[in-house]
Formats: structure tokens, sequence, C-alpha cells
């Protein structure tokens, strides 16, 4: 019986020891480089500012300035566009991910690598190709003129809302794809078969059977782009217009030029706060679903 029992407590700690030894190596890198910066983030939120001084006293004033007239124009926009840019790579990801899993062969490894392609390259690359393209001296404008659509270059398919959009929806379009292709991949065929056996067609059979089952793929590709969109400041400012400023050029603006820590950290906040709400709402979703 002692030695049952010894034998136990050695198991047990060997268990406990062997915890540790995986969860702490993840947690110590989370902790240095997410956990403690964004902690020092939110707590400078709630500080005074004062010229380029930091005063170390407790206050909501940063919050209220970031909600205020000057700086909701650019939330709002931000929304707006991190929105459209989602949907649209969402509408061109569903026909692109089911091709891929279904019907590529053979040439599926190549149109991956086709797609990964872009992001080995440098993302200011990507922008200032997008530049090169949509310019006034550029391949669309070329193209137009050859085409006897335009008589003369024009500048109004760049420096605006639509390239900065267009843009964005190619730049993260690939953070779409890959999760619905998985999605697509773990899809059951059985189900489909069934679904046309029972005489559902097509698009009753996507919407009652294949979408359910992708939801979470798709969900997970939807986050990406919209956070990822959301937090970006160069593509606003190299490609979008005078006016088109999103919430990233502002943060970068109080951190970089008006050395405004407290504020940038209180902007940087609320869309931390925002998409912690919609990764909420999308868990509680799929917690509801499941019961």
């Amino acid at each position: 019986m002692s030695a049952a029992l010894s034998f136990a407590v050695v198991e047990h700690r060997r268990r406990g020891k062997g915890f540790w030894a995986t969860f702490l190596p993840p947690f110590l890198w989370m902790a240095g480089f997410y956990l403690i910066p964004l902690a020092v983030l939110l707590s400078l939120a709630f500080q005074k500012h004062e010229y380029v001084r930091i005063v170390h006293e407790f206050t909501w004033e940063n919050f209220s300035t970031a909600l205020s007239p000057a700086y909701r124009p650019a939330l709002i926009r931000t929304l707006y566009v991190a929105s459209m840019v989602t949907f649209v790579d969402m509408i061109i990801a569903l026909p692109a991910a089911y091709f891929l899993a279904f019907h590529a062969g053979r040439w599926k490894a190549l149109l991956t690598v086709l797609i990964l392609l872009p992001l080995w390259s440098s993302y200011l690359v990507r922008v200032f190709a997008w530049r090169i393209i949509l310019g006034k001296v550029g391949i669309l404008n070329w193209l137009l003129i050859q085409a006897g659509i335009l008589d003369k270059p024009s500048p109004i398919f760049v420096y605006n809302l639509f390239s900065m959009g267009l843009t964005l929806c190619y730049i993260w379009l690939p953070f779409m794809i890959l999760p619905l292709v998985t999605a697509f991949e773990r899809l059951p065929r059985n189900l489909l078969e069934a679904s046309s056996d029972l005489g559902a067609d097509g698009l009753t059979t996507f919407r009652r059977v294949t979408l359910p089952l992708i939801m979470p793929g798709l969900l997970a590709g939807a986050l990406s782009v919209f956070s990822l969109t959301s937090g970006d400041y160069i593509t606003p400012a190299l490609i979008g217009g005078p006016g088109d400023s999103l919430v990233g050029n502002i943060i970068a603006g109080q951190f970089g030029v008006a050395s405004n820590y407290p504020l940038g950290s209180a902007i940087s906040a609320l869309v931390l706060a925002v998409l912690f709400v919609l990764m909420a709402i999308l868990a509680k979703k799929r917690v509801l679903e499941n019961l």
C-alpha cells in the first residue's frame, strides 16, 4: 500500500513538472511581449498629458477627447472601411476557397503558393505596386486609354477611399482564403451528398448545410481581416486621400509626432474594446449554436 502511494505521489509530481515545463515558456513569452505592453498601454490611457510631459494622475479626459467630434469621423470611417474590406474579401474568398478545396486537384499546391506569394514580399512593396497600377501614369489608365474609354490619363483612381479599400482588400485577402480552405477541407462530403439526394438545390445546400459548417473558418478570416484593416496606417498614408485617414493614422500621429502617449493609448484602447466586443459576440453566437 505504501509503495503504491509513493508511486502515485511521484507520478503526480512528475505530471506537475511536465505541466509547468510546457505552460511556463509560452506564458512568459505572452506576458513579456503582449500582456505587459498591453497593461502599460492601458495604464497610459488613464494618465494626463501636459505638453510633452505625462502627469501620473488618473483621468477619463483622454477617452472623452478620443470620442470628441475631432476624432469621431476617423473612428466611424475605420469601422466602415474595415467592414467593407471584410465583406468584399469574404465574397472573393468563398468561391476561391471552395475551388481550392474541391476542384483544384493537382494544382492545389501551386495555387496555394500563388496566394501566399505576395506575403513573402514587403508590405510597402505591395502598397507601392498598387499606387503604380492606379496612378495617373499607371497600368489601369494605360489600359483604359488603349480601350478607348479615356482620352487622357485620369487621377481619380488613386488617393481616395476607393484606392485605399481596393489595396486593403488585396493585402488581407490571403488571411480570409486560408481559414476557409481549411474549413471546406473538413466539410463532410457525405452531408453534401445527402442534401442532394433529398432534393435540395445548390443554393439550399450551401445555405442550410455548407455555410453553418464552415462558419468557424469564415468568422476567423473575417475577424483577422477586420482587425488588420482597423490597425492599418501605412495604406491610408500612401494610397488614401487627405480626408481618408483611419484611426491607425491618428494613433501613429499621437505617438510619433505629437508625443501624446495617453491620448494615443486611449484611442488604441477603444479599438481594442471594439475588437474584443466583436470577438465576444462571435464566441457567444458559436456557443449558442452548439447548445
